[in-house]
């Protein structure tokens, strides 16, 4: 067998195998119980009213983030108020609004008010090899730089040397404020980012991954928010640049656009709280000091996320704040990089899960707002799992069908489905207008969207078997460079295909 095709083929098995045993675990042994239960006369009311909750929190969350979007739209575009709900409930109960701040629409000064900034941009260095020198040219070109000046670190590693670092030693002769940053023995992002936070200067740390093409004014839209102090970090808002390479990185733009333009902004506008996405952050360097990042987590951004917020610290999520990145071009590395995704959130929400419910720093909105994030990462996709076993089961069991249920479900899922449909509507009316996707993409993810979350359902219960049997794997997520097509007009794929190493 060749190299590339043994490469290709052990994860397929070992993914096969696992899906064997959570078809038989996950499928097969629920739908046995449940056609013996009914065959008994026993009822299911339990598990059908469980996914009954769910579904209704679901509706609640995504219309509740929905209309927050609409309403700041409609009323002034994307202003700095945060904390609806703070501020619904302080007027009901006549009391003070806790930690629900309404900060002053306030431009900040030119761009000399800004403080000396430091840029780390992590990478591993053999998967992104052909993508840092555009990237690096984007920074030094397109990016406003502070008057105060800044450095941009590129903090990286390699197991072995490689003919694009003597281009970068290059770049770096060119530009001074590059900084080279080889991390000797690292192993992960959070070495790479912990070794550049030893030796950053500015008063604002900002973190990138490696594809990422942020917006000129980045860095003073940023610091509006941090320069007030009412505020420790700021995520700005991810656009996938290669949308137009096939009907997947569509389909991940789409949801990127509904992700960041409505469902992160929504729960800022809502909650007045924030996560870090791993990469368009921006952060009080004192403060992302103090925390630094985990190399035993697989979400590091999630994890440090949720242990700033355990120690008082304050996020915001900004819209305003554009950088653009690639996604995924091919299913595998999708599958890949959402299997991460999911098994390092359901491993911080075992963590921190109780810890957040104690947290003193949290209101009681954010407190919930972030104990049903974390709640729905562990139990969310073993739950709502079994309406595939639970209606198979209905019917072939000898019992008369609960058609009180079957239409219940029918109901919950067409709202479901409806909600989805307008918050795309709404995300693709408020895309920025430099994206290089359309409405006709935003009809597109409403057609798939359906298959799209089973498959990730699918994803997060083979996340849940590799977390409960101790497999770690990190997978990087594979860069496809991209080239200007004919004419200047979108993006396609350079004829270069990347293997997933294990990080």
């Amino acid at each position: 067998m060749k190299p590339s095709l043994a490469l290709f083929a052990e994860p397929v098995l070992v993914s096969a195998r696992r899906l064997c045993w959570l078809s038989f675990w996950l499928l097969l042994a629920p739908m046995g119980v449940y056609v013996f239960s009914l065959n008994r006369g026993q009822t299911l009311v339990l598990l059908q009213l469980s996914l009954l909750v769910v579904a209704v929190i679901g509706l609640g969350v995504v219309n509740g983030e929905t209309a927050g979007v609409l309403y700041r739209h409609r009323r002034s575009g994307t202003g700095q108020s945060r904390g609806f709900i703070q501020q619904l409930l302080s007027q009901v109960t006549r009391s003070k609004p806790g930690s629900a701040r309404r900060i002053k629409d306030h431009q900040p000064d030119a761009i000399a008010s800004l403080p000396f900034v430091s840029v780390v941009i992590a990478a591993y260095l053999p998967n992104e090899q052909d993508i840092i020198e555009e990237t690096l040219h984007h920074w030094l070109t397109q990016v406003v730089s502070p008057e105060a000046g800044w450095e941009v670190i590129l903090a990286y590693n390699t197991p072995h040397p490689l003919p694009v670092e003597a281009r970068l030693r290059q770049l770096a002769h060119q530009y001074p404020d590059l900084v080279l940053l080889p991390v000797a023995h690292s192993r992960s992002k959070a070495e790479n980012l912990n070794a550049a936070l030893q030796q950053v200067r500015g008063e604002m740390t900002c973190i990138f991954d490696a594809d990422h093409h942020p917006a000129a004014n980045c860095l003073t839209l940023a610091w509006k928010w941090l320069g007030q102090g009412q505020y420790d970090g700021v995520q700005g808002r991810n656009i996938i640049r290669n949308a137009r390479d096939n009907w997947l990185t569509q389909l991940v733009a789409v949801e990127f656009e509904c992700a960041y333009g409505v469902s992160h902004y929504g729960r800022s506008l809502l909650a007045d709280t924030a996560l870090f996405g791993g990469s368009n952050g921006y952060w009080r360097t004192a403060a992302l000091r103090e925390l630094g990042f985990s190399p035993k987590k697989l979400t590091e951004d999630i994890d440090v996320t949720v242990r700033g917020l355990l120690k008082g610290y304050r996020l915001v999520h900004d819209p305003a704040i554009i950088t653009t990145e690639l996604a995924p071009t091919h299913l595998r590395g999708l599958w890949l990089q959402r299997q991460r995704w999911s098994q390092g959130w359901l491993e911080v929400a075992w963590i921190y899960t109780g810890r957040v419910a104690r947290s003193p720093y949290l209101d009681p909105v954010q407190k919930t707002y972030w104990l049903m994030m974390l709640l729905f990462s562990q139990g969310f996709y073993p739950l709502v799992w079994q309406v595939v076993p639970l209606m198979l089961s209905i019917h072939l069991s000898m019992s008369d069908r609960d058609l009180t249920f079957e239409n219940l479900n029918l109901i919950m899922m067409g709202l479901l489905t409806v909600s989805v449909m307008f918050q795309v509507a709404l995300a693709m009316q408020l895309r920025p207008a430099s994206c290089s996707y359309s409405r006709r993409h935003g009809v597109l993810y409403c057609i798939l969207s359906p298959v799209y979350f089973w498959l990730k359902v699918l994803i997060g219960m083979v996340s849940l078997y590799n977390h409960f049997c101790g497999s770690r794997v990190w997978h990087v997520t594979a860069r496809t460079p991209t080239l200007p097509t004919k004419g200047g007009l979108g993006l396609k794929p350079a004829k270069k295909a990347y293997s997933i190493k294990s990080r």
